[in-house]
């Protein structure tokens, strides 16, 4: 330590010193500085931060509200400008900073005009078209994660994927995310992951960065690698503004790292919800379809056509009856006028009606009414048969029959629901009985079911 010293400074002291001699100096205050735009942000309080970068040196910005209203532009990253200003000392920091009064549009930063350049020959070859976007598998078994082993990037996804969908494995492929040698292992770790045995999906990612850290994304053989890739790419690149060439091709692009993860796997939650609503759903289907049919069975057995099937045969029964009885009276009333008229006309003479044509005339009438009674009588026999045979079939589904020979009918209580099998009733449940002559409420001990029945 030197001997003699006529003063210490703090730490303040010498910042602000040296802040002073900056200012002090006219050259340094009215000073014009050409360069690129790099980590540009504009503050909610309407101030805009940003560096000015060149291939040697980086000067750190600040344009102020007031300064940047009257702007005909709208800074970026990859813009290059001129900026006009003073220079000065940021005291908190220590670092000494341009503040900006004046800022005009030089062109397009040579990193940003090679990215146009490229996303415009790529667009032509139709590389982003969506419709060779190739479609995510729904329920990811293994996915592929390209990025560093170093960073946090594998570790966010990671958490997200066991978070979300835990059935899914993540796989690292270990690749260079920022530095040269970027584009080159993008490619060869994209190209390893796709040959990974029982992956389905990949995503490739990167924490934030200025436009020129994320250069490496930009890079023609990395868009062409994403394209051919076997497997379906997601990218999280960067932050919610940033955008690469790999985001444009890629199947689908994420704002970040932990969104591409959100978007590639489903919401296990989510998912065990909407079942339990469809299990929920199907299982009042299924009570409304029960109760229904349930009414229907009971509309039905309370219809007198299987309440009492051969009662509603007796009306026609004795409709027929009256219809055989109508046709003979009429049979009998017609042969007997034609009889009458015969008489009438044999009263007239031998002359109008000689002897043998009379009593041959006779004898075709007494010969037809003959045949009409007899006639008359085989289909008074046939309809008997008819309607003797219905009977027969009406007694045959009368269910009293069938409970008269030993059977019985099953209701399950209280929905008063059929039972046809074993498997429709349980032990302890009650049900009704119905016999032949009356019913008897019950209750299931024992359900035993027959092995051999199908």
């Amino acid at each position: 330590m030197p001997a003699a010293r006529s003063y210490t400074f703090s730490v303040r002291e010498l910042t602000r010193y040296l802040r002073t001699l900056l200012e002090r100096d006219r050259a340094l205050q009215q000073v014009l500085v050409r360069g690129e735009i790099s980590d540009f942000v504009s503050a909610a309080s309407g101030h805009r931060y940003f560096t000015l970068k060149d291939e040697f040196a980086q000067l750190r910005c600040v344009m102020f509200r007031e300064a940047a209203a009257p702007l005909d532009f709208t800074p970026a990253d990859g813009l290059s400008v001129i900026a006009a200003g003073a220079v000065t000392v940021y005291e908190p920091r220590g670092q000494y900073q341009l503040i900006v009064e004046h800022l005009e549009q030089a062109g397009r930063g040579a990193l940003f005009l090679a990215f146009e350049r490229l996303k415009a020959q790529l667009a032509a070859e139709g590389l982003f078209d969506p419709a060779r976007k190739r479609p995510l598998p729904a329920y990811p078994r293994c996915i592929a994660v390209v990025t560093s082993a170093d960073g946090a990037v594998f570790h966010d996804i990671t958490r997200v994927v066991r978070r979300r969908w835990p059935l899914a494995s993540v796989v690292l492929v270990p690749a260079a995310v920022s530095g040269a040698a970027v584009a080159s292992s993008l490619v060869a770790g994209l190209r390893a992951a796709g040959r990974l045995r029982g992956a389905d999906c990949v995503i490739l990612a990167r924490g934030g960065g200025s436009f020129e850290e994320l250069a490496g994304f930009n890079d023609e053989t990395l868009a062409r690698a994403i394209a051919a890739c076997p497997l379906p790419v997601v990218t999280g690149i960067g932050h919610e503004t940033d955008f690469t060439i790999a985001d444009f091709v890629a199947d689908l692009r994420a704002p970040t790292p932990s969104a591409a993860a959100e978007e590639l796997v489903p919401d296990r939650e989510a998912l065990l919800l909407h079942l339990d609503q469809l299990d929920r759903r199907a299982g009042r289907a299924l009570r409304r379809r029960a109760d229904a049919l349930s009414r229907e069975f009971h509309l039905l057995t309370r219809r007198p056509v299987l309440a009492s099937p051969i009662g509603l045969l007796g009306p026609a029964r004795q409709r027929l009856d009256d219809l055989h009885h109508e046709a003979r009276r009429s049979l009998r009333s017609n042969l007997q006028a034609a009889s009458h008229r015969l008489d009438l006309l044999a009263q007239r003479g031998p002359l109008a009606w000689p002897a043998g044509l009379f009593a041959g005339a006779r004898a075709l009438v007494e010969a037809r009414r003959s045949r009409a009674a007899a006639a008359a009588g085989r289909s008074a026999e046939r309809s008997a048969q008819r309607l003797d045979a219905f009977c027969a079939r009406a007694r045959s589904l009368d269910p009293r029959a069938v409970l008269a020979r030993g059977y019985s009918i099953t209701l399950r209580l209280p929905r008063r629901t059929l039972v046809r099998s074993a498997g429709d009733i349980a032990p302890g449940d009650r049900a009704q009985v119905v016999l032949t002559d009356g019913s008897a409420r019950v209750r299931v001990d024992e359900v035993e079911r027959d092995p051999q029945a199908k």
